[in-house]
């Protein structure tokens, strides 16, 4: 069984930048598959990053990295805007990297992200 603890959220301006992290335990990191996936306000889960794709809304201002020494996946947000308010919560998968939701294993308590205009 794998856990997963996001960190690094907050309040931040438009144009501001935020690097959540995301600590598992209780499983071989290095063997999983992750992904950043998010919640806006009053909206379902929606598909952020994984180590092969990236939303569109989010290319070029976020980067997903991991540090397997450290059992912590990244992800490094950059220009931030209103829209990209929203809980963030970050995914294992046991099998490849997806944009799938269904296709994650394993998934954090999440964390609040919220940009100011």
């Amino acid at each position: 069984q794998v856990q997963l603890v996001e960190s690094g959220g907050g309040l931040v301006q438009a144009g501001g930048s935020l690097r959540l992290s995301c600590l598992a335990s209780g499983g071989t990191f290095s063997s999983y598959a992750m992904g950043w996936f998010r919640q806006p306000p009053g909206k379902g889960r929606e598909f952020v990053a994984s180590f092969t794709h990236y939303a569109d809304s989010v290319k070029g201002r976020f980067t997903i990295s991991r540090d397997n020494a450290k059992n912590t996946v990244y992800l490094q947000m950059v220009s931030l805007k209103p829209e990209d308010t929203a809980i963030y919560y970050c995914a294992a998968s046991s099998r490849s990297a997806t944009i799938v939701a269904g296709n994650y294993d394993y998934w954090g308590q999440g964390t609040q992200v919220t940009v100011s205009s």
